[in-house]
């Protein structure tokens, strides 16, 4: 993806994005790279992961424009749902997954808890286990 029409930020200064820098430094993010990224990482460390590495860019950029790169990302998706090879569709859901939890990092959201919360016990329309909402209800 090229980001073209993109504004270069302000410089690192004092702040948020100095705290920021200095409050993640030799986290999950070296921890990580060491392992090879392991394609065991869960919903929590992704998204916190994606915080480390975006989070001074994303908050300055705003829910609102974010937003707009998240549904670009579901259109690429959507394209290569159709017409795209196994490997692009991998990097097409990962960008997906990784733009939703830039959003969430953005508004304080826990994917993680959110999930478990709507979830947790089953089908939020019908409660159970395996769906067993009717076929034309949205579940």
């Amino acid at each position: 993806m090229e980001y073209q029409n993109c504004r270069p930020l302000a410089p690192l200064g004092e702040g948020l994005a100095t705290e920021h820098q200095t409050m993640f430094e030799n986290t999950l993010i070296p921890t990580i790279h060491r392992q090879n990224m392991s394609p065991d990482i869960s919903l929590r460390d992704l998204q916190e992961l994606i915080r480390k590495m975006y989070y001074v860019k994303d908050a300055a950029r705003g829910a609102e424009a974010t937003f707009l790169w998240f549904i670009e990302e579901v259109g690429e998706l959507a394209t290569t749902l159709r017409e795209g090879s196994g490997e692009e569709l991998q990097g097409e859901f990962a960008d997906v997954l990784a733009w939703l939890a830039t959003l969430a990092n953005i508004k304080n959201v826990d994917l993680t808890e959110a999930i478990a919360k709507k979830y947790g016990t089953g089908c939020p329309g019908c409660g159970k286990l395996v769906c067993q909402c009717p076929e034309d209800e949205k579940p």
